[in-house]
């Protein structure tokens, strides 16, 4: 007798039509976060081999879809069905979001090779700024190449604390540790080259 009921139940339970995506989103503007990792188990690979195409690493694609999907969750009563499905609607903000970082890693670059490596003085726009650009390239010069590393890394190549992680081949909490340690010094060799507070 058990068994016929536990049979009924499951086929009662195998009938039950699955949430479209649509739904779910629909569901997590309602604040239901069971509807947010129902979404996330059926298009993280595909969210994330896009992410890693775009970024290059898993680390970074880790973090670029977590961040996505908290845009999603935070946004989800923005998504309208008439304009494309929720995948379309996921990855072309992760897209974006890619691509802003990727922007942002640019001019991360190009701020470590004229703020901090090859720019000059004479070369800096007008003189309060070269004072500056040399205030700067001394203090990075007498940091630890420990603690240069994480900054050049987090601060002007635009990497994340996980990516530079993974670049490094150190645990997270040294790369942290590494920053908090390296920005101290800064701000105290900066404040020392300016003479104190001002």
């Amino acid at each position: 007798m058990s068994d016929d009921v536990s049979d009924d139940v499951s086929e009662g339970l195998s009938e039950v039509p699955a949430l479209s995506d649509a739904q779910l989103v629909q569901a997590m503007a309602g604040g239901d976060r069971s509807a947010l990792a129902e979404l996330y188990d059926r298009h993280a690979a595909r969210l994330l081999a896009t992410a890693r195409r775009f970024l290059g690493t898993t680390s970074a694609a880790e973090d670029l879809v977590h961040d996505v999907l908290l845009e999603a969750w935070r946004r989800a009563e923005s998504f309208d069905p008439d304009r494309g499905n929720a995948l379309t609607w996921l990855l072309v903000r992760l897209r974006s979001r890619a691509l802003d970082r990727l922007r942002r890693r640019q001019r991360g670059y190009k701020a470590l090779n004229s703020l901090g490596h090859t720019q000059t003085q004479d070369t800096a726009p007008d003189p309060l700024r070269r004072s500056e650009y040399a205030e700067v390239r001394r203090a990075l010069r007498e940091l630890p190449e420990t603690h240069r590393q994480v900054v050049d890394l987090g601060y002007f190549a635009g990497l994340s604390m996980s990516e530079i992680a993974e670049e490094l081949a150190i645990p997270l909490g040294t790369v942290k540790s590494r920053t908090a340690a390296a920005l101290a010094r800064l701000r105290d060799a900066l404040k020392a080259d300016r003479g104190g507070a001002r």
